[in-house]
């Protein structure tokens, strides 16, 4: 088998390079899929919606593969159909995601859906790939965490919990096995200009949009992160300051969190 390419510079440091990335039809997915091609990847483009799918594959001379992410069903067809396709998968962005709001009272389902997608979705791909990649000593797992994992989301606790989740899966990933071959990235991005921001709604716009970023920026970020073989992946330099807070001043930090909750509960009253 095969190993990773080598870098070749910035216009080709991914020559060759299988690369699968989900939830890839639009928002930071789709900027992933093209910043690859653009880099000289060979991508596949995995999105429940077919025809999104379709049309970033076309734009990025890729493969589309839609389909669910998530199920087991699912993750071992999508690794079939991009191993058909690719030979080999190098680089495997788990980046499908969804962002259910409420809190303690949001249903059983909500809970579920978010567990499946942004955490299980990432440990049965994992499950897949680790064989092959532990016998040829290389292979990238990149999880799009988000600052949700680090710090919190007002609103959706099932997005927070799950997106702690996805983290403690990479970090564990990292921890376990760095020293096969296996690199892992978590890609952490605050407010981006997507269709989960805008679904976000009220808090969003107050929390999120003020700072947000262009998916492309987002990618950018975490192409520049394999590069420099970094597992914690930051666009919003900000995130880094609060993370620190968070760990250090804990009950600092929790109250300045609570501050904004107060003020999101004054706004929604007016």
């Amino acid at each position: 088998m095969t190993a990773a390419a080598e870098p070749t510079g910035p216009a080709g440091d991914f020559a060759g390079q299988g690369v699968v990335v989900t939830g890839a039809g639009r928002g930071i997915g789709a900027a992933l899929a093209r910043a690859f091609a653009a880099a000289g990847a060979r991508v596949v483009v995995n999105d429940l919606d077919a025809a999104a799918a379709g049309a970033v594959a076309a734009e990025c001379g890729g493969t589309a593969a839609p389909g669910d992410a998530a199920s087991a069903e699912g993750v071992a067809a999508l690794v079939d159909r991009a191993r058909a396709a690719l030979g080999e998968i190098d680089v495997w962005c788990a980046n499908a995601g969804v962002a259910p709001v409420g809190g303690a009272d949001a249903s059983a389902g909500a809970w579920a859906a978010a567990w499946e997608v942004n955490v299980l979705a990432h440990v049965r791909a994992a499950d897949l790939l680790l064989p092959r990649w532990l016998e040829r000593g290389a292979g990238r797992f990149v999880s799009t965490v988000s600052a949700a994992g680090l710090l919190t989301m007002l609103g959706s606790a099932p997005y927070a919990v799950s997106k702690h989740g996805a983290l403690a899966f990479a970090e564990w990933l990292a921890a376990t096995y760095r020293h096969r071959g296996v690199r892992v990235h978590a890609l952490c991005p605050q407010g981006v200009r997507t269709d989960m921001l805008t679904a976000a709604g009220a808090v969003g716009e107050a929390l999120l949009a003020p700072t947000a970023m262009e998916p492309a920026d987002v990618a950018a970020a975490l192409l520049d992160a394999l590069r420099e073989d970094r597992f914690l992946v930051l666009p919003h330099a900000e995130v880094a300051e609060y993370y620190a807070v968070r760990a250090t001043d804990p009950d600092r930090w929790l109250a300045g969190v609570n501050r904004l909750q107060q003020g999101l509960e004054r706004s929604a009253a007016l």
